[in-house]
């Protein structure tokens, strides 16, 4: 099916590497998710305040929407048109398992609403959503595994209803030290790569 919309950017984040549309822009050897993700958001000069309160998920989240968001010089008072639809297959479980431990331990009557907070995988979506004041429709979808398919389908349906003029999307899966980020950027824009199901599925592998 062929659409008139590009994809205009997309990044990866995983095993330690963090790359811009094919190239990469940071990278650790043999270290901790949580070291990795510390280092790189000082590394790519990431401004939240929020980010060290946040869970795992929601900080791979934010980086990789922050890592492509900056790449596109936006102005945060008119570029704001922007939904976003994420996925995964965990949802929020590295955080449930966090909260279900402080549950049971049998000296903690009151667990963390901190924690507590992120038992939803839609969090990270308000969280970007802050950063570059966006009011656009967000969703996040639970998979077995990466859904070109939906992805594709749903997006094409915002743009083409005029709900947003453009669609941050992607996959984004965390459990442990397991975690890959995979997000794109979808509008009407000039872009190297026609916005179909193929070239998404070819960019998730790449």
């Amino acid at each position: 099916m062929k659409t008139n919309y590009n994809i205009t950017s997309y990044c990866h984040i995983k095993n330690n590497h963090i790359s811009l549309n094919g190239s990469v822009i940071f990278s650790e050897v043999h270290t901790s998710f949580s070291e990795f993700i510390k280092a790189a958001y000082k590394d790519q000069n990431t401004k939240y305040s929020k980010f060290f309160k946040m869970d795992n998920l929601s900080k791979l989240a934010f980086l990789a929407a922050d890592v492509l968001l900056k790449n596109q010089n936006l102005d945060l008072e008119k570029d704001n048109n922007i939904a976003l639809v994420f996925s995964n297959k965990a949802s929020s479980l590295d955080t449930d398992v966090i909260h279900q431990k402080a549950i049971q331990h049998k000296d903690n009557y009151f667990p963390s609403p901190a924690v507590f907070v992120y038992t939803l995988p839609n969090i990270c979506l308000g969280e970007i959503s802050i950063k570059y004041k966006l009011y656009t429709e967000n969703s996040f979808f639970i998979f077995e595994r990466f859904n070109a398919e939906h992805l594709f389908t749903y997006t094409n349906s915002l743009l083409a209803t005029h709900k947003a003029e453009s669609v941050l999307c992607g996959w984004v899966e965390l459990e442990e030290e397991n975690y890959e980020a995979f997000l794109y950027l979808v509008s009407k824009k000039e872009g190297d790569k026609e916005f179909n199901k193929q070239n998404i599925i070819t960019l998730y592998n790449t």
